[in-house]
Order: structure tokens, then C-alpha cells, then sequence
């Protein structure tokens, strides 16, 4: 590692991934949490914008948080790609020294995270989902400086079946890639104004470049179900593919959308896109239905943040149970078409 005086390096940055011109949803879940760590550490929130003619983008990012943005504009990074986007985001730590730097865990955040990490001489927690400031080590130990104001970053480890809380206590900036759904979003305070810092470092053309031939972009026939206000969501319990006819017409009785647990994609009944849990998406409805699903640790680990859950399942005894707001233990088969009509029932009335 670099030897760092890390009493240069001050304030919360994020990495504001945009795509084709949108800001990316993951960049203002990033800012809510920025501004939580900056409270605790009395300082402010910066968002490094990176591509080509974005300048446009900064006023948004204002208004979920940023204080400062750090516009990064050229041709050459008008797509993303992993050389000169290294570049570009480790010239802005070496410039501007961040104290923390956060980065979504989306395909662009798990390339280009490690990469610039290892550029500015520092350590990285990947896949993080809980971050905040504190002591560490977390209880004294004998002989060893307990250091202050450190990120404490927490991620499932071991396929999470246990939780492991990191730091990086003498390197900066402390690093950490967060999963999409799993911070909260400032509320947004329209017309805020950042301050906004044109920065133009070099960015070297080199053996690491890869040219880009041609941009196919596939049309998903799945809805994105990190954006869904209402889940219902099918397990193993389920009993086959065709079963999850009664979860769509529910679903659809509701206005929401089908996901479903690990187990439901390993046999081949849904797509990976529609996965909750720890090696699926995180999500965070206002409704969410757990239907034939057991409850294990890795699908909780993606769903437990919703707003109401409620859990079909005839195992009384099911972990599900334990973090359900309403639980009903009985055969899906005929719950679940009752429920679908009574929901159609009040809707047209």
C-alpha cells in the first residue's frame, strides 16, 4: 500500500454512474447515505459525474444531496469503459481526497471499484449492506489503538450465513461498493444548487483499452422488480412453474410484479432478473408477498427493508414467520385465489 497522511483526506464522495445520459437510481441512493456518514462527520457530500456532456446532470444530483459535484466530461468517456474510467475517477481521488468513496455494486460499480481501489493504493469492501461511522476495532483490545470516525462497512459473508463489518483504518479513502435497494434515497429538495468543479485530468490512451465495435441493447421482457411498489414474490412451496399463474393474477389484480427466491430460478421456473435475496436483488417495496418461500437467511438478507410483508406458507414453523408483519399458514393453492379475489372485488366496487 501507498503511504497516505490521511489527515488530507476529507469529506463523503459518490460515484454518480450515469448511462446514456440518465443518471443511474443507484447514484441517489448513494447520496442518501453520503449525507447520513457527512453528518456524522460534520462535513459534506461530493458526487463525481463522469462521461460525455452530462454537465446537465449536476443540478439533479443536487437535489438528492450533493454539495459539491466534480463534472468529468469527455468524448473519449462518452460510454463506459474500464480503462479510462479508472483513470478519470482515480485522478479525482488523488485530487481532491475523498475521506470515503462509495460506489454502486451494479456491473459498471463491481468493474470499476476494485480497479480504481488498487490505483489509489487502498482497501475495498464490495457488495456492502449497512454503513456507518464508529469505533474500531468495535471493543478495545489490549495493546491496540481503538481508532474513531472510521466506515464501518457491513456485507454478508459466506453466503450469508454470517455478517462481517470491515474497515480500513490506515488507507484512504476508505472504499465500499453498496447494493442497489439497499439505501434509502433522499427526499428530493427541488431547485437545490451544488457548487459544480470542471475537472480534466489526462487520461492516457494505453495496452489496457478495449475498442468498442458495436452497442446491442437487448429489450428486457421482465420489469424491473427493484422498482416495484408491490412484490409477490414465490418459493419452492410453490410447486411448479405453472402454479405461478396464481402469483401472476394476483400480481396483476394488485398492479405489481412477480419475483420469486433462489431456489425458483436454480429450477429453471423464472428468470435470474426476477431473483430476490442475497445473490439476487435487494428490494424494498411497500407490499411484499412471500409465498411458499421458508424464509432462509440469503432471501431475507433481499427483502426484510420492505415496508409490509406478508407470508403464505403451511409450515407454521417457517423462519418466513419471524420477520412477516401479517402471516397466514395454510395451502397456497386456495388461499392465494381468494385473496385474488377479493382484491379484484374491491377494485370494482
Amino acid at each position: 500500500m501507498v503511504t497516505q497522511n490521511i489527515e488530507q483526506y476529507k469529506g463523503v464522495f459518490i460515484f454518480a454512474q450515469q448511462t446514456d445520459g440518465k443518471i443511474s437510481p443507484i447514484s441517489f441512493e448513494l447520496l442518501g447515505k453520503a449525507k447520513d456518514l457527512a453528518s456524522s462527520l460534520n462535513t459534506d457530500v461530493t458526487a463525481v459525474l463522469i462521461g460525455s456532456e452530462i454537465k446537465n446532470l449536476a443540478n439533479s444530483l443536487a437535489e438528492y444531496g450533493a454539495d459539491k459535484v466534480i463534472v468529468i466530461d469527455n468524448p473519449v468517456l462518452k460510454n463506459y469503459r474500464t480503462e479510462p474510467y479508472t483513470q478519470a475517477l482515480a485522478a479525482a481521488i488523488n485530487e481532491y481526497k475523498p475521506e470515503i468513496m462509495l460506489v454502486g455494486a451494479t456491473a459498471i460499480g463491481r468493474d470499476l471499484g476494485p480497479r480504481v481501489s488498487a490505483r489509489v493504493g487502498t482497501g475495498l469492501t464490495a457488495d456492502c449492506t449497512m454503513l456507518e461511522i464508529g469505533d474500531f476495532p468495535l471493543n478495545p483490545l489490549p495493546g491496540r489503538e481503538q481508532k474513531h470516525n472510521q466506515l464501518l462497512m457491513t456485507r454478508p459473508a459466506f453466503g450469508g450465513n454470517t455478517i462481517a463489518t470491515i474497515a480500513c483504518p490506515d488507507n484512504r479513502p476508505q472504499m465500499a461498493t453498496v447494493r442497489p435497494g439497499v439505501m434509502q434515497k433522499a427526499e428530493r429538495q427541488e431547485n437545490a444548487k451544488a457548487e459544480i468543479i470542471e475537472f480534466s485530468p489526462e487520461i492516457k490512451e494505453n495496452n489496457c483499452y478495449v475498442e468498442i465495435l458495436d452497442i446491442v441493447k437487448e429489450v428486457s421482457q421482465t420489469v424491473d422488480i427493484q422498482e416495484a411498489k408491490i412484490l409477490v414474490s414465490g418459493g419452492r412451496g410453490v410447486g411448479s412453474k405453472e402454479n405461478f399463474k396464481l402469483l401472476e393474477e394476483l400480481a396483476d389484480a394488485l398492479g405489481g410484479a412477480v419475483s420469486c427466491s433462489r431456489a425458483v430460478v436454480d429450477s429453471g421456473w423464472l428468470p435470474k432478473e426476477l431473483q430476490v435475496g442475497q445473490t439476487g436483488k435487494t428490494v424494498r417495496p411497500n407490499l411484499y408477498f412471500a409465498i411458499g418461500i421458508s424464509g432462509a437467511i440469503q432471501h431475507a438478507a433481499g427483502m426484510e427493508e420492505s415496508d409490509i410483508i406478508i407470508a403464505i406458507n403451511k409450515d407454521p414453523s417457517a423462519p418466513i414467520f419471524d420477520i412477516a408483519d401479517y402471516g397466514i399458514v395454510g395451502d397456497l393453492n386456495k388461499i392465494v385465489p381468494m385473496l385474488t379475489e377479493a382484491v379484484k372485488s374491491q377494485v370494482n366496487k
